[in-house]
């Protein structure tokens, strides 16, 4: 697979660690959990975040530990993190959510102090920056996804400190873990690019249902999937087991652990080739909506990064989604409810301070820098109010908060 050695090689240059192509982003952070840390022990991560994540650190045998969080951008709140929570951890998994980064260096600093590693999740912030060193270089790993910026719907890179032993290690690991490529799924890879233009476009309801086909079952019913909660104890019984959580970590990519074909390889190596162009891009989407009415304090301060979405805070999140969808605008990545309402105390300990994640979760916009001047124009047109400070004070005062994104 040349070009994805090419594209080891261009990350290597950019973080100036070893990388390692995966099919995709969960994939590699499942390799980076059961390599760094032990099974059974606690987690610390967001608890606005997608919920395969959720899923891949129980398929590797870990509980989720659901951190506090900023109620303005979503990022992990070092300070607000309690000292008992602290002691006991196996780990710390970072979101850098939308592309805003966690405080990777603090977190990285109080990791070392307690002997445990920091693992990156950097799917939504390739190219970012915390306190001048790129995202994902910081910690003891980092996993990449070539779908989000790059845009090419599949693969990924796993990112750590230079070991050729490790990375052999790590090879073995996720070479043990791979579907072999099969040649109609290279096909259906190539194809989806028009498949999703089509379901954008104005065709015929019978294209329409084609291309639908083509993209895959839709498996989501609204934000969160379906937790199946009695299923979902039964898996972790034999975990650290990847396949017993096969049918929820695969859910919006059944492909994510295929090995790639050319096709795919192409696609991924033409979409990076791009990558510098995409983000600055971004920068400039990110400048214009940092400036907005709906922008979180302190947005605009420091030069613009190239944010995958920017989250902007409204009062009625639904109500702005749905102006922005009748101009053709989709607002995708939500994570409304938090994962700790969402999945529980069976299946994770409950942050200690679920406020400010519930008003963000509920309040946050992603908006995509590629569409800012249109999606501005018709949150305006639209009449959309800014959200309200969050409650201070009491560590879960929020009004009304608790439940679904309504």
């Amino acid at each position: 697979m040349f070009r994805l050695e090419r594209l080891e090689e261009a990350m290597r240059g950019r973080l100036g660690r070893e990388c390692l192509y995966v099919p995709s982003c969960r994939l590699g952070l499942y390799l980076a959990l059961r390599h760094w840390c032990r099974p059974g022990g606690r987690v610390l991560m967001s608890p606005v975040n997608d919920d395969v994540i959720l899923f891949v650190v129980l398929a590797a045998g870990l509980r989720p530990v659901q951190a506090p969080l900023s109620p303005f951008d979503g990022t992990i709140d070092v300070d607000s993190v309690e000292p008992e929570v602290w002691h006991g951890l196996a780990g710390v998994l970072t979101a850098n959510l939308y592309g805003n980064p966690d405080p990777a260096p603090r977190l990285r600093a109080r990791c070392d102090e307690l002997g445990i590693p920091l693992i990156e999740d950097a799917a939504h912030a390739i190219g970012g920056e915390v306190d001048g060193r790129p995202v994902g270089s910081v910690g003891a790993a980092a996993s990449f996804s070539m779908s989000k910026h790059v845009g090419a719907g599949a693969g990924g890179i796993l990112a750590f400190d230079a070991d050729p032993a490790l990375r052999e290690e790590l090879a073995r690991a996720r070479d043990a873990l791979l579907e072999p490529a099969r040649l109609a799924a290279d096909l259906a890879h190539a194809a989806r690019p028009f498949a999703e233009a089509a379901v954008r476009g104005p065709v015929r309801r019978r294209a329409a249902r084609a291309a639908s086909r083509l993209l895959g079952p839709g498996e989501r019913d609204g934000i969160r999937m379906p937790l199946r909660a009695a299923e979902l104890a039964a898996a972790a019984v034999p975990a650290p087991d990847l396949a017993t959580h096969h049918s929820w970590v695969r859910v919006d990519m059944h492909d994510y652990r295929l090995a790639p074909g050319p096709l795919r390889a192409r696609r991924i190596a033409r979409g990076f080739g791009r990558l510098d162009e995409v983000l600055r891009a971004h920068r400039e989407g990110t400048a214009l909506l940092r400036d907005t009415e709906w922008a979180a304090p302190g947005a605009s301060a420091g030069p613009a990064r190239p944010l995958f979405r920017v989250p902007l805070l409204v009062d009625d999140r639904d109500a702005a989604v749905a102006a922005l969808a009748r101009h053709g605008i989709v607002t995708g990545y939500l994570y409304d409810p938090p994962l700790d309402d969402y999945a529980g105390p069976g299946f994770t300990d409950l942050s200690t301070r679920p406020g400010p994640a519930r008003h963000f979760a509920r309040h946050a916009l992603p908006v995509d820098p590629l569409r800012a001047p249109e999606a501005i124009a018709v949150l305006r047109r639209a009449g959309v109010r800014p959200a309200a400070a969050p409650v201070t004070g009491h560590p879960g005062a929020v009004p009304g908060a608790g439940g679904g994104g309504g």
